[in-house]
C-alpha cells in the first residue's frame, strides 16, 4: 500500500522513524515521568478547577520526601484511579479542625489557599510514621462529602507539576 505524500512526507522512512522516535518518547514521558490527571469534581477548587489538566511528577518522591502544602495525587486504586489533594500535615503530627479551622499539634494553620472556611469539626488525631494528612482546598463541600484523611507514603504518587 502506497500512502500519499502529504501522509508519509518526501520520506516515508524518515517520517516513520519521527513516529517511532515520538511514540517512544512519549511513552517513557508519560509511562515514567509524568501522570496526566484531569480535574473532576469541585474538591481543590479553586487551585484546580473541573476540566483542569495538571501533571504529577513520578520521580520527586524517590529522591526527597512529601512537603506540608503540596498538592499531590493520592492512589485509590493503581495508577489510573487518583485524588488530586494538598498535604496539610505530616508524619507523627496532631491534625485536626475546629469551627472550620485546621490546627496541626493543636495551632492553628495558616492556609492562604482556602477562600472559603467550613465549620468542619475533627477531633485531633495523630499520623503514624509514613502518613500524610491530605485534604481538598474547597471547604466548603460539607465535611462527609470530602474525600480527605491519613494516606500512607506509598500512596503519593508525587507532587503536581503547574
Amino acid at each position: 500500500m502506497v500512502l500519499p505524500r502529504w501522509v508519509a512526507g518526501a520520506n516515508p522512512k524518515r517520517t516513520a522513524m519521527r513516529a517511532a522516535v515520538m511514540i517512544g518518547l512519549a511513552f517513557v514521558v508519560f509511562g515514567y515521568l509524568l501522570l496526566p490527571v484531569r480535574g473532576i469534581g469541585i474538591s481543590m477548587e479553586p487551585t484546580i478547577t473541573q476540566g483542569d489538566l495538571v501533571f504529577i511528577s513520578r520521580l520527586s518522591y524517590r529522591f526527597r520526601d512529601p512537603k506540608r502544602g503540596e498538592v499531590v495525587a493520592v492512589r485509590i486504586a493503581g495508577n489510573s484511579v487518583v485524588l488530586v489533594k494538598r498535604i496539610v500535615a505530616l508524619p507523627g503530627e496532631l491534625v485536626g479542625f475546629r469551627a472550620g479551622i485546621l490546627h496541626i499539634n493543636g495551632a492553628p494553620l495558616d492556609e492562604p489557599y482556602v477562600k472559603n472556611q467550613s465549620d468542619w469539626d475533627l477531633v485531633d488525631g495523630p499520623l503514624g510514621d509514613g502518613e500524610y494528612f491530605v485534604v481538598g482546598d474547597n471547604r466548603t463541600m460539607p465535611m462527609r462529602l470530602h474525600e480527605m484523611g491519613a494516606a500512607s507514603r506509598q500512596r503519593l504518587i508525587g507532587p503536581t507539576l503547574f
